[in-house]
């Protein structure tokens, strides 16, 4: 029997040593392969322990997931051990990664902005804005504008293979500072000079106090020096360098998260990757070094782009959670996609896939959990020492453990950098200056509260010095006498070593692939698009087909004949009601393409592909669509009309139509290319449809047009058309009989001079040439206007006199009372330590709200039944029971997927689809939905409000319509200013609310006024929503402290948290707490510093 196991053993080691020896062969014909083919192949082992050799831009889906499963998986618990495979193998040929080095040097950004009521949007204001910048642009007058500083003279260095956190409340300038280092401020600055440029979208967004912006560009003026390693940004294409990613979440609704991943990392394409690894390759070979081989197919992969989805794509889903997501529509306001955390995620995911080695990311954490912040910024943190990345990630509230995760700390106030080195000794400076963080306080928001005058003397730490107000610019004179400071300036006053600029590290070309890649892979985006959009095609195919219906029946054959001029008239306005149908036809792309503006504002704004490669295949790809619609057209209407059976008439009419619907495509896409938005873009699309049809020749003869407006019948492209249909129908043979006995015209040519028709036959190609030309013109201007033209709407802050005066002081260090009392009046912090708890002026009940057992199930979607799920429902709610008592605080807290906002829908009576089982209880009595709906309140995770009102306005409306009718107007109004005061928004209560992402108010400001709108209904339940999501250390204490304030007076509320802090946190008095799959693991108090929590957790 022993010398049976033996021989079973000696069998599987030779067997092993087969499989090496074969291996080995395998990688030694492999290494005599030329360099170019040897690093597009690899040797990848399957699942069942085989190996094989493969094209690695052609690798299985399967395959790649196998590959990804081996290589991540593997290290879950490590993450920094993958990257540190991939830097030993470099290391090994000591071959090093492209570094670069990010200087500033005294970089200022200062913007002009009215105040007081000046700067309100109204009518006037609008015309003196015009003729103000008429006489600005002729140096005539200026205007009255306050200067406004949003950086003021920042240096630094943001040093490779470091992560820094920049970090800053509210108004600091952290977009702004992020966008001038990416280069992003339209014109590139200059040492030493002011350059004065119209700035992009993301100007002042959360950078500056708007009180509401105004639809004007927003004139900055910059100085200073920025460089990278030691090129200042002319030398080089600065957004195929570095990457900026944006607050704003902009996507095509219609793509999957794997199509739009793919899509991205296509158009940027591999940049240095490849040009690396063909070194690697080289040294290996010549060392005679044998890579592991999962990594060497893995770093391939980042090198080559294949056929189908990349390797990369998938490793970027799985990092950043999107792989259970990936094949689900991106989704919009109108289209069910993916969540907003989600979205958040695929906007940091669509630059991660591409070559960047500078990264600006701003505030990336808006909607997501604390638990993916940290899992991304510790990839962020691995990848970027590994391969020597240089990043900067502005985060609004930071956890502790996310925090540690840095190395560099930036300290962004009012435009002035009041701390930047490691992060380490952050604390220590403030402790010099006399501030010191308390035990169980996250450093991040102590970092960003010590710099508020409603905060800041919590902190004070010097007993035996009085305490006083230090303003920013304090802090930033402190620090440039601290030693750091003076270690980061003389530093700064030593030039940049060339040496140690690497030649692959700054990108020259403007885009990542070659133009006719580009303009392939947009051929084959649109394509998709198409697809996606078929409804809209189909929708007017059949609306198409039914005007068709009742053209005919209206222009009936039997009912026309061909023999007065009377009876042309008829066949003239057939002709007329046709192209007039053609040419609305196209009205549909002015909606479909502002819809599409920002997303293409950003992909050209990062270079993904010049403009002629979107409006090139958008232009050939609606050929087809004009074929088949003409065609139809002219194929059911023609001989139903009864037009001349000549073929050859018939084939012209086809191809005029068809020329009159590129032209009406192409004139609105012009159009929402000019417009920019949907009010505006619809306004100049009527117009323009009123202007071609009223100067177009029917319904004013030529020869009564004023001749003041004949210019407009001469350009006029309906004019071209109806010429040339008139001369292609009444000079044919149905229409040859003489007019009368004292004519030698015909009849169709008695007609034609009669309505001021050219008669002449050449018209036709004079007509279908204008139109073609038209077309050509058109899109040449659709492609200017998409290459040049900005999002309306841009940022520009607008100040109260005084409140610009206060800000200009306190940056300047200028130790003086603010003269807004009104504004600080509530100067507590969020301990409650200085704040006057106050009750509610109107009378409510206070309700409790019980449920036991709630389960929720919905059905299965048709394409998971088709990937093989058998079952007809899914549950994500399990057996949840629990309670909300008035005067109690509750938080809904856990991880994204848990249930969350789910059960507070259910709760709410919010979900109208899908079963609900188990018991709702109001204070005792079963809950009944149409009397719940008076005493609850909901705050949704989105802010939407009309943009046209003003804050109070808004509030006003709202208590209007919900409080009872026995209200009066004036305790109304004392009510809502009453829940102005409490959310801090009275200094705003003239401010327009605008459009999210473009005016009006910042993301904190609408958060506020989200919950305000809730409150002036005075309702005894209130759910919500995330309410800190999105906002500063700071908002979110405003935020909570108001919510504890509203507690106070004997209302429910219950909070859904992503990212509490430790002050959040502990605000609650209870918590329920779910995990994935909507199962309830805690429900109960949290007591003193949590203590009954860790308690039941231990």
């Amino acid at each position: 029997m022993w010398n049976s196991a033996e021989n079973v053993f000696s069998r599987s080691a030779s067997f092993r040593e087969e499989e090496d020896d074969e291996e080995a062969l395998r990688w030694a014909a492999l290494e005599r392969l030329p360099t170019y083919s040897r690093v597009r192949r690899g040797i990848f082992k399957d699942i069942v322990g085989g190996s094989k050799e493969v094209d690695v831009s052609e690798l299985e889906s399967t395959d790649q997931r196998l590959l990804l499963e081996r290589l991540v998986n593997s290290v879950d618990d490590d993450p920094e051990r993958f990257f540190d495979r991939m830097r030993k193998r470099f290391d090994a040929v000591d071959l090093e990664f492209p570094k670069i080095e990010v200087r500033f040097q005294n970089l200022t950004v200062e913007s002009f902005v009215h105040v007081g009521s000046r700067a309100l949007p109204t009518i006037p204001n609008f015309i003196f804005n015009m003729v103000e910048a008429f006489l600005r642009r002729l140096r005539i007058y200026q205007g009255r504008r306050s200067k406004l500083t949003i950086l003021d003279g920042c240096s630094g260095i943001i040093r490779p293979s470091r992560l820094t956190l920049l970090l800053g409340p509210p108004s600091s300038g952290k977009t702004t500072f992020l966008l001038a280092l990416a280069g992003r401020l339209g014109s590139h600055l200059q040492d030493s000079s002011l350059v004065a440029c119209e700035t992009p979208m993301e100007i002042g967004f959360n950078d500056s106090m708007s009180l509401w912006a105004q639809n004007m560009p927003v004139e900055l003026k910059m100085s200073g020096k920025i460089t990278y390693n030691g090129h200042g940004l002319k030398e080089f294409v600065p957004p195929r360098t570095s990457a900026y990613v944006s607050q704003q979440d902009w996507h095509v609704a219609e793509m999957t998260v794997r199509e739009t991943l793919e899509f991205a990392g296509r158009c940027q394409g591999v940049g240095v990757k490849y040009d690396m690894l063909l070194e690697l390759a080289r040294r290996e070979k010549n060392a005679g070094i044998k890579p592991d081989e999962d990594l060497d197919i893995f770093m391939k992969s980042l090198a080559l782009r294949g056929k189908e989805t990349s390797l990369v794509v998938e490793y970027i889903m799985k990092i950043l959670g999107l792989d259970i997501c990936s094949d689900t529509l991106v989704g919009d306001e109108m289209l069910k996609g993916i969540s907003g955390g989600q979205k958040k995620r695929l906007t940091t995911g669509e630059l991660l896939v591409g070559p960047a080695r500078v990264l600006f990311m701003d505030e990336i954490s808006n909607g997501l959990d604390s638990s993916t912040t940290y899992q991304i910024v510790k990839y962020m943190r691995h990848s970027t020492r590994a391969l020597d990345g240089t990043t900067v990630i502005s985060l609004l509230q930071p956890a502790p453990e996310t925090y540690e995760l840095f190395d560099d700390v930036i300290l962004l106030c009012e435009g002035q950098i009041l701390y930047q080195g490691p992060r380490d000794a952050a604390l220590d400076f403030f402790a010099f200056m006399g501030f010191r963080c308390p035990e169980r306080k996250n450093v991040a928001d102590f970092l960003q509260e010590v710099l508020s005058k409603k905060d800041q003397e919590q902190y004070w730490s010097l007993p035996f010095h009085p305490y006083r107000y230090i303003p920013p610019g304090k802090f930033a004179e402190a620090f440039r006498s601290y030693q750091i400071g003076k270690n980061l300036h003389e530093e700064l006053s030593i030039p940049f070593d060339s040496r140690y600029n690497h030649p692959l590290a700054l990108s020259t070309s403007r885009y990542g692939v070659k133009k006719s890649e580009l303009l392939k892979i947009s051929f084959d985006w649109q394509m998709l698009l198409m697809k996606r959009n078929s409804f809209i095609y189909i929708f007017k195919f059949i609306q198409l087909f039914i005007v068709a219906l009742i053209t005919m029946s209206v222009f009936m054959r039997t009912a026309l004949h061909h023999n007065t001029i009377d009876d042309g008239g008829l066949y003239l306005g057939a002709l007329y009601f046709s192209m007039v149908i053609i040419l609305f036809n196209g009205f549909t792309e002015v909606s479909m393409l502002v819809a599409k503006l920002p997303v293409l504002y950003k992909h050209r704004d990062l270079h993904f592909y010049p403009s002629w490669a979107y409006t090139l295949p958008s232009w050939l790809l609606s050929i087809p669509t004009s074929l088949y619609e003409s065609g139809f057209w002219v194929a059911i209407s023609y001989y139903v009309i009864g037009f001349d059976p000549d073929i050859t008439r018939f084939l012209r009419q086809f191809l005029l139509y068809f020329c009159l619907h590129q032209m009406s495509i192409a004139l609105f896409r012009v159009i929402g290319s000019l417009g920019r938005n949907m009010i505006v873009a619809n306004t100049f699309g009527s117009f323009a449809m009123l202007v071609v049809m009223a100067l177009g020749g029917y319904i004013i003869s030529r020869d009564r047009i004023p001749s003041w407006w004949i210019w407009g019948y001469w350009v006029s492209p309906l004019m071209y058309a109806q010429n040339a249909a008139s001369v292609n129908e009444f000079l044919g043979n149905s229409w040859h009989k003489r007019a009368g006995n004292y004519t030698n015209f015909s009849l169709g040519e008695a007609l034609l001079r009669a309505r001021s028709y050219f008669p002449e036959s050449y018209w036709y190609w004079i007509g279908v040439g204008a139109l073609l030309g038209y077309t050509v013109l058109l899109n040449l201007l659709f492609t200017f206007f998409l290459a040049n033209l900005n999002s309306l709407g841009k940022q520009q802050a607008v100040f109260s006199k005084e409140e610009l005066q206060e800000r200009d002081r306190r940056r300047k260090g200028e130790n003086v009372v603010t003269e807004l009392r009104h504004y600080l009046q509530n100067s507590g912090s969020f301990n409650g330590k200085y704040f006057k708890q106050r009750g509610m002026v109107l009378p409510f009940q206070p309700l409790s709200m019980s449920f036991s057992n709630i389960n929720y199930f919905v059905d299965i979607p048709v394409e998971l039944k088709q990937q093989g799920i058998t079952e007809d429902r899914l549950q994500l709610l399990v057996n949840v029971t629990g309670a909300f008592r008035p005067g109690v605080l509750t938080a809904l807290v856990g991880v994204s997927g848990a249930g969350k906002t789910t059960l507070m829908d259910v709760l709410a009576g919010r979900k109208t689809g899908g079963l609900i089982e188990g018991s709702i209880h109001i204070s005792g009595y079963p809950k009944r939905q149409e009397t719940f709906a008076r005493i609850s309140g909901y705050c949704e995770q989105n802010d939407i409000h009309s943009p046209c009102l003003t804050v109070l306005e808004s509030l006003l409306f709202s208590a209007w319509l919900r409080l009872p009718s026995d209200v009066g107007l004036e305790t109304q109004r004392a009510f809502v200013e009453e829940v102005m005061e409490l959310v801090e928004l009275t200094p705003l209560s003239g401010a327009l609310i605008g459009l999210p992402g473009v005016d009006g108010l910042s993301t904190e400001q609408r958060k506020r006024l989200t919950i305000a709108v809730e409150l002036v209904a005075n309702p005894s339940i209130v759910f919500m929503d995330e309410p800190t999501s999105g906002l500063d250390a700071r908002s979110a204490a405003i935020v909570m402290r108001t919510v504890r304030n509203i507690v106070n007076t004997g209302r429910t509320i219950v909070c859904t948290i992503h990212q509490p802090s430790i002050d959040i946190f502990e605000s609650f008095d209870e918590l329920l707490f779910m995990k994935r799959g909507g199962e309830l693991i805690y429900a109960g108090p949290l007591g003193p510093k949590s203590c009954e929590l860790i308690k039941y957790f231990e």
